[in-house]
């Protein structure tokens, strides 16, 4: 299934902005995370189609996923 990702601030760093990649059926928010060896520690914010997300939810074909890192500062 095909699945666009979009990768936003340090996550871009030696990777890209938005790619269509493709995945088995049955992948998951964490599986893509992985595949991008983002770690999972790292990641903030998570939305499938401009809804937020968790790391177990299952991607379906033509799903575009947003994953944005933990920000800090303050």
């Amino acid at each position: 299934m095909i699945i666009t990702v979009k990768l936003f601030a340090s996550f871009r760093s030696g990777r890209f902005d938005i790619k269509s990649c493709e995945y088995p059926p049955g992948t998951t928010v964490a599986d893509v995370a992985d595949s991008l060896k983002l770690p999972q520690g790292e990641l903030g914010i998570m939305m499938i189609n401009s809804r937020h997300v968790k790391l177990e939810r299952v991607l379906v074909e033509g799903d575009t996923l947003a994953l944005f890192p933990l920000l800090g500062g303050g």
